[in-house]
C-alpha cells in the first residue's frame, strides 16, 4: 500500500470514529441515558448504586402515567437528577392519612412500598405550604420514592412539571443480580 492508500485508510478511520461519536451523542441526547442511583429513596425497587437505563422516546408520544418510574431535574437544584415513582398526574387529588396514600379518594395498594407508611410532611416544608387533600396542577406530576420513610419527594418540594422529566426508567442493567425491568 502506497502513501496514498495509507492516507486514505487513516481518513476512513477518522471519519468512522467521528460518525460513531456523533451517533453516540445523538442516542444519549434523544433516545436513552444511563443513570447511577445515588440514594436509597427507591428501596426496595431500586438499590443504592444500581445503574439503569432511562429511555427518552416514549414521553415524546404520551406523557408519564401513574406508576411510572421517572428521572427528572431536582426542582431545588436543576443540575441534579432524581428518580421517583409517579403517583398522581395533573387533575388528580392526593391525600395522606393514617399511613395510607389516597388518590382521588381511593386508598392505594402499593406493593413496592413494602408497607412503609406514607405521611405528609409538615405543610411549611414546601414554599407557600401545602394542605391536603392536594390537587395536582395540570401539566404537573406528584412523585414519591418507594422508600416512603426516607425520600425527599413531592411531599418535600411539591409537584414537578412534566417538562422537567428527563426519562422513563426502563431497566436496571448493573449489578447483574439487580438487573431487570422497572
Amino acid at each position: 500500500m502506497g502513501r496514498r492508500g495509507a492516507g486514505r485508510a487513516a481518513l476512513d478511520w477518522v471519519v468512522t470514529i467521528a460518525v460513531a461519536l456523533v451517533i453516540a451523542v445523538l442516542l444519549r441526547t434523544f433516545v436513552f441515558e444511563v443513570y447511577i442511583v445515588p440514594s436509597g429513596s427507591m428501596l426496595e425497587t431500586i438499590q443504592e448504586g444500581d445503574r439503569l437505563v432511562g429511555e427518552k422516546v416514549s414521553y415524546r408520544l404520551a406523557g408519564p402515567r401513574a406508576g411510572d418510574v421517572v428521572t427528572f431535574n431536582d426542582p431545588q437544584d436543576p443540575s441534579v437528577t432524581l428518580i421517583k415513582r409517579v403517583v398522581a398526574v395533573g387533575g388528580q387529588t392526593v391525600d395522606m392519612h393514617d399511613g395510607v396514600l389516597y388518590i382521588d379518594g381511593l386508598p392505594q395498594q402499593e406493593s413496592y412500598t413494602e408497607g412503609k407508611p406514607t405521611e405528609p410532611l409538615p405543610t411549611n416544608v414546601v414554599d407557600g405550604g401545602l394542605s391536603y387533600p392536594y390537587t395536582v396542577p395540570e401539566g404537573c406530576l406528584w412523585v414519591m420514592g418507594d422508600n416512603r420513610t426516607n425520600s425527599l419527594d413531592s411531599r418535600y418540594f411539591g409537584p414537578i412539571s412534566v417538562s422537567d422529566v428527563t426519562s422513563h426508567a426502563a431497566f436496571i442493567f448493573w449489578p447483574l443480580p439487580d438487573a431487570g425491568g422497572l
